[in-house]
């Protein structure tokens, strides 16, 4: 690969950088390994620091207005201070480990619809900074993970996208400033069921699993009433547990739950006196800000946790089998920064 951009806030005759990934195929909690390759320009110049960072999009509510921000949410210094003189080619090998909450991207070599991610590349000479590469980087389910997503498909859901949210989840041991939201249509069989949305939170130990039924009309009863439920699972059931089964468990608890509770307080989601929600939230409705209003919270802790076979295997998994599909989304579509880089290219 050629030097793919030239650092423009170092002026003409400035130095270049090339930043390439050994494999931009990961996983959470995996090393991301690379090399920045730079080549001087006309001059010498003093190279202060290099330093790489993980970037996405969110999504941010702001007073009655949705947007999408990009985000900078592991920042690792690589190498400097480091003299380059003109015309001089220098390699900097780096490692970056992958934080175990890093959002899934990609799903048996597709892009989930509606995630991008990224590594950027900075470099700072005499007080200038340049930001001057991004490259993609293509995030794949941990295995737990993905026999889970996998079940979802065979059940009959249906993939509808997935965004990132800005916030912190209730009760969850979550350290990144925002979660995913992977998102399904229900299917027939669950009757009543619209969609379902599923999180991920890892940990080196094991996957927090949070998921969130979104009634049809006359479901869970008048106005916006979901099921929400959380669930944790260990690294070393990833090839153990019938996850067809589990999830089909999990789904029929909520609607079955729901039922029972609606029947409980005469069909009136909001007659649920105080402690109705996770233990610990005293409010009437028990239903934590974070995951919206009006709803129902049970956590619950499946078999055991361990670190087992988390990193084993090759990137990828088997076929989902999702009746719509997944859809390609471009990395950074319509990113100011990185449609300058790709066009600077040889």
């Amino acid at each position: 690969m050629v030097f793919k951009r030239m650092l423009g806030a170092f002026g003409v005759g400035g130095p270049s950088v090339d930043t390439v990934l050994t494999n931009p195929n990961t996983r959470p909690g995996l090393p991301l390994q690379g090399q920045i390759n730079l080549a001087g320009g006309s001059h010498d110049v003093h190279i202060e620091h290099l330093t790489v960072s993980l970037v996405t999009r969110i999504e941010v509510e702001g007073g009655d207005a949705e947007y999408d921000a990009m985000v900078e949410f592991l920042r690792v210094g690589v190498g400097g201070p480091l003299h380059l003189a003109a015309g001089q080619q220098v390699s900097v090998p780096f490692q970056v480990l992958m934080p175990w909450e890093t959002p899934v991207t990609d799903l048996n070599g597709q892009r989930l619809h509606g995630m991008t991610m990224g590594l950027r590349t900075e470099v700072a000479v005499s007080g200038a900074i340049d930001k001057g590469d991004l490259d993609p980087v293509y995030v794949y389910p941990l295995p737990v993970q993905e026999r889970i997503m996998e079940a979802f498909g065979r059940l009959g859901f249906q993939f509808k996208g997935a965004d990132l949210e800005r916030g912190q989840l209730y009760g969850v041991p979550q350290t990144l400033p925002f979660y995913q939201e992977i998102e399904f249509f229900g299917p027939p069989q669950y009757h009543g069921i619209a969609e379902a949305e599923l999180t991920f939170v890892a940990t080196p130990h094991g996957v927090e699993v949070i998921l969130e039924f979104d009634k049809r009309s006359g479901m869970f009863g008048g106005g916006s009433h979901d099921a929400i439920s959380r669930y944790t699972v260990g690294h070393a059931e990833a090839d153990t547990v019938d996850w067809v089964a589990r999830v089909d468990g999990w789904v029929r608890q909520a609607v079955d739950r729901h039922q029972a509770a609606l029947a409980a307080f005469g069909g009136n989601p909001y007659g649920a006196p105080a402690g109705y929600g996770p233990p610990g939230y005293p409010h009437a409705g028990g239903y934590p800000p974070a995951y919206g209003h009006g709803g129902h919270y049970e956590e619950h802790h499946d078999r055991g946790s361990g670190m087992g076979g988390v990193v084993a295997g090759a990137v990828g998994g088997a076929a989902l089998g999702f009746a719509g599909g997944m859809l390609i989304d471009e990395v950074f579509d319509g990113d100011d920064e990185s449609a300058e880089a790709d066009g600077d290219d040889e």
